[in-house]
């Protein structure tokens, strides 16, 4: 009797055939998952932007890029005015807003958040800057956990920073401040951008990679000069760190929680150490860094993102948008200005 089956051929053909279909799904099912991905992002953006909003209609000015503790008997602080000072971020400071009164409500503001005492978190006893805020964070992001786990020093990151111009952001010593939405103890109202460019023609965030490696401190009391060729940001020196920007959400620092518009979304600005190629951010000083002995801060931080062909942004209007990689340079530095009166055409 004649027994029935397929032959070896058959077989690979028929294998053959389900690798074909799977190689032309794949593609497909990728492209379904980033776009879901970077919808939840964009929903993420427009979430913190919301509570942004909420925040201002409650005080009628906008979170500090940095929150720091009063420490002169007149109430002014400036940033020369105590050792290195360690304010809270323009997230920490909405947190209220992001359904995180739990966490908001242990925050003394008083005190710089290195200092803040670890607080109970339903019965989790740990520093602020550990936990993890889900609203903060792209699902896109390949490195969501947290920094320094088992340590002293544990941080977790975030996604989303907010827009501290595109060169300048801060000088201490005359308590000056760059042409972005936020900065060092600065909270701007309404009518900084109605008088001005507009709340709809001007960034308050826009996506940032979570350990982006960067160069701080050089320390230069005069200004270096903005780089126009990203090839040349690291040549402007300072202190090299691998893998620690944009890790610490409670940190108001430009390198930890903002990004400047000094080259478009997702400009690669290389740099090669050991072998290792890295994609570098660099700030000439860390706001708040050596009280009286602070420098001015220039810093070029760059909005990056795991979505193919832009990031994901928000307005001061409180409107979200996908901006493109491709975007004009002079159109993207033009929407990081909260005065300097462009049209924008985008």
């Amino acid at each position: 009797m004649k027994k029935k089956g397929f032959t070896l051929v058959e077989l690979l053909v028929v294998i053959a055939i389900i690798g074909i279909l799977i190689g032309m799904l794949l593609p497909a099912v990728q492209m379904v998952r980033e776009a879901a991905r970077r919808t939840s992002c964009a929903n993420n953006i427009r979430q913190v932007a919301l509570a942004a909003h909420n925040y201002q209609s409650g005080v009628m000015e906008f979170p500090a890029g940095s929150l720091y503790p009063v420490v002169a008997s007149d109430g002014v602080t400036p940033l020369s005015s105590a050792s290195s000072r360690n304010g809270w971020s323009f997230h920490a400071q909405i947190l209220p807003y992001l359904e995180q009164s739990n966490l908001s409500s242990t925050i003394n503001y008083k005190m710089g958040y290195k200092d803040h005492p670890p607080v109970d978190i339903g019965g989790s006893v740990a520093q602020i800057s550990r936990f993890r805020i889900p609203t903060f964070l792209c699902p896109s992001e390949i490195n969501d956990e947290r920094r320094g786990e088992g340590t002293s020093e544990e941080n977790y990151p975030l996604n989303y920073g907010v827009n501290n111009g595109i060169w300048f952001v801060h000088n201490p010593q005359n308590r000056s401040w760059g042409n972005g939405a936020f900065g060092p103890d600065n909270h701007f109202d309404m009518n900084h951008f109605l008088s001005c460019d507009g709340t709809s023609n001007t960034l308050m965030l826009a996506e940032v990679k979570a350990y982006t490696p960067y160069f701080r401190n050089l320390g230069s009391d005069t200004d270096p000069g903005m780089p126009t060729n990203p090839a040349n940001l690291a040549s402007l020196g300072g202190d090299f760190k691998t893998n620690s920007g944009h890790t610490e959400w409670v940190d108001g620092r430009t390198h930890q929680s903002g990004f400047t518009a000094t080259f478009s979304p997702n400009t690669e600005a290389l740099h090669t150490v050991g072998g290792i190629t890295y994609d570098v951010d660099w700030t000439n000083w860390q706001e708040g860094k050596n009280g009286n002995s602070a420098k001015p801060t220039w810093a070029a931080v760059t909005s990056r993102s795991y979505h193919p062909t832009g990031v994901n942004t928000a307005r001061m209007d409180g409107s979200s948008a996908f901006v493109t990689e491709s975007i004009d340079l002079k159109v993207w530095r033009s929407l990081a200005t909260r005065d300097g009166g462009e049209i924008i055409s985008e």
